[in-house]
């Protein structure tokens, strides 16, 4: 604006100059123009005759003229003794008028040039002038016609002096009202700056309120969102620790325990011993290495390529999870629906998860009962299920069977409760969910329902 104002300044004191020249130029031009028409077309009103004497002339045509405040109309005469120079009887608005100044007016009649302007420390004058040849002189006669631009310079200044203080109070108005406006459009993301800077791994529920739906506002919702991912991802590693920490406890202390009592004595009652008790550390270090593999699966479920869909013909993954299936226990296994068409899933997610179901179904169920898998669509949806015939789940467990470590109250099946976790995690990753619901005449029915796209 600074810019653009001092542009304005230059561009109007410009344009006055110009124009406060071209009025004065517009002046000589004028009045020399309506002389000479005089000198040849007028006549003396005593006489009906031409003018013969220079001083008559120029008297009589002064007396006619209303010349401008800033304008001075003379008539030299030269003279034998001395020099003549006539004026009208009025006032100048001129420092020093040329009547009063003869040294410059001697300067203007030497002058070789019809125009021009003369310099002096009182102010310069504009001046045209136009020659009179007369009888008996060897200098001739001469018409003079003067402005004193000093007014209107002043004038010209006065008004860009002006447009300079006005604009000076327009800019520092702008600039207040700019700094109170960029204050508050900036004051939320000072708050996003304050914010992050108390912003600690112990504290991450710290958020920006949203007001509007300007551009602030969407890196305020942004700048939320970021801070909800952070506190799910700081949670999911917290849980991981801790869950990993409680659940590796265990057997880590029964190993420890069972090394520090075998025995080391020799014969065929120690030989057993060792050998139970190496039996009994290898399947707790079994059920560790299970543990952290199910643990990292877990807290990988959070990364954006968890799951790596692709198309898949929904027929064929069914038929390769209920062969998958049927091998897991001696159940009455039965392939209840298969769904037509091909989905974009990740097939060895799905397979997993849809495996992990399977041996859930066979821990809580006995030979000869019945476990169906199948799939379907359902309102855009792809639908995998495993149902059992089992025990089922009891109603106020029925809410806690996804989460970690979970293994209800019979215990049933010595797993360390991340299976259905990860179903869920996986379903997740779909963009979908894991459904527990009863199955009809009893038992459980797990069901995966999933995007297809």
């Amino acid at each position: 604006m600074a810019v653009s104002l001092v542009t304005v300044v230059v561009i109007v004191r410009s344009v006055l100059w110009g124009d406060m020249n071209e009025r004065v130029h517009q002046i000589l031009g004028q009045e020399t123009a309506e002389f000479g028409n005089f000198v040849e077309h007028g006549r003396d009103v005593r006489t009906g005759e031409p003018f013969s004497d220079p001083r008559t002339l120029l008297n009589d045509y002064l007396e006619r003229q209303f010349p401008e405040p800033a304008e001075e109309l003379l008539g030299f005469v030269p003279g034998e003794e001395r020099d003549t120079l006539i004026r009208q009887p009025r006032e100048i608005s001129a420092r020093l008028p040329l009547h009063e100044d003869p040294a410059s007016v001697e300067r203007i009649i030497a002058e070789e040039g019809r125009s021009g302007t003369l310099r002096r420390p009182q102010g310069d004058v504009r001046w045209a002038k136009v020659d009179i040849d007369h009888a008996g002189s060897d200098r001739p006669a001469a018409f003079l016609v003067t402005y004193h631009p000093a007014s209107a310079e002043d004038s010209v200044r006065n008004v860009v002096g002006t447009l300079v203080l006005v604009s000076g109070i327009a800019l520092l108005m702008t600039c207040v009202v700019g700094w109170w406006v960029a204050g508050g459009i900036l004051a939320p993301v000072r708050l996003v700056r304050n914010t992050a800077a108390r912003l600690t791994e112990q504290d991450l529920a710290r958020r920006i309120p949203v007001r509007g739906s300007d551009d602030v506002s969407a890196l305020a919702e942004t700048f939320n969102a970021m801070l909800d991912r952070l506190e799910r991802a700081f949670a999911t590693q917290r849980r991981f620790v801790d869950d990993a920490g409680h659940e590796l406890r265990t057997p880590i202390t029964i190993v420890r325990g069972h090394l520090e009592l075998m025995s080391q004595d020799e014969g065929p009652e120690a030989e057993a011993e060792r050998r139970e008790t190496v039996r009994l550390v290898s399947d707790e270090l079994d059920r560790m290495s299970r543990i952290v593999e199910d643990l990292l699966t877990l807290a990988t479920s959070e990364q954006p390529d968890f799951t790596r869909p692709e198309p898949v013909e929904l027929a064929e993954l069914t038929a390769d999870v209920f062969v998958k299936a049927r091998a897991l226990g001696e159940r009455s296994w039965e392939l209840a629906e298969v769904a037509e068409g091909e989905a974009v899933l990740d097939p060895q997610r799905v397979t997993q998860a849809m495996v992990q179901l399977a041996q859930n179904a066979v821990r809580h169920t006995g030979p000869g009962d019945v476990v169906r898998v199948g799939s379907r669509w359902r309102e855009g949806r792809v639908e995998l299920y495993v149902a059992d015939t089992g025990h089922g789940v009891a109603d106020d467990e029925a809410p806690f069977v996804f989460d970690r470590f979970w293994r209800g109250a019979d215990r049933r099946g010595g797993g360390a409760g991340l299976g259905l976790s990860l179903v869920r995690a996986i379903a997740e990753g779909h963009r979908g969910r894991a459904v527990l619901s009863p199955t009809p005449g009893g038992g459980a029915t797990f069901t995966l329902t999933l995007e297809s796209s």
